[in-house]
């Protein structure tokens, strides 16, 4: 159990202290079996949406939920189909890289969106071509849970290029 709570919960746990003052509304995309916004949802994030296309994923979180006693809305969809609306917080973890999650978030993104992304030891080389698109500002925090790991929490991000010139 020692390993399921510190890969899974705690690394998830871990995004609590990076999310903006007064974070409302959080979209996780690519959830899974909820992390890591089921688990912000637990810890006091009022208004979470979590996206995931795999029907029985969904099935669990609606099931976790409940039995979590919180209140969380599932999206059984692809990102794409989601009509989008303005979030306090942007998460995702081991979905896909970074250049690809800023343009699943960019419909939701607002002026004051954060974005909190776990990422692995590649984090460096998708970083590389990413100043070229987008404009941002990024701060770096070292998981709590795996030396070779980082956690980005990005704001002001803005597209520099047309999404046709990706």
């Amino acid at each position: 159990m020692g390993d399921v709570w510190r890969r899974h919960f705690l690394d998830s746990a871990q995004l609590w202290p990076l999310l903006p003052a007064g974070a409302k509304t959080l979209i996780d995309f690519g959830s899974g079996a909820g992390f890591p916004g089921l688990v912000l949802a637990i810890m006091g994030v009022p208004d979470v949406h979590l996206v995931e296309s795999d029907q029985r994923k969904c099935a669990f979180m609606r099931e976790a939920a409940r039995a979590a006693g919180v209140s969380v809305t599932i999206h059984n969809k692809r990102i794409e189909a989601i009509t989008a609306f303005p979030v306090d917080v942007v998460s995702s973890r081991a979905l896909a890289a970074l250049p690809q999650l800023l343009e699943f978030a960019a419909p939701f993104l607002a002026p004051h969106t954060v974005c909190l992304f776990p990422k692995g030891q590649n984090v460096e080389a998708e970083l590389t071509d990413l100043n070229k698109i987008w404009t941002l500002r990024m701060d770096r925090q070292p998981s709590l849970t795996d030396a070779d790991a980082t956690i980005l929490r990005l704001s002001e991000v803005r597209r520099e290029q047309p999404a046709d010139n990706v």
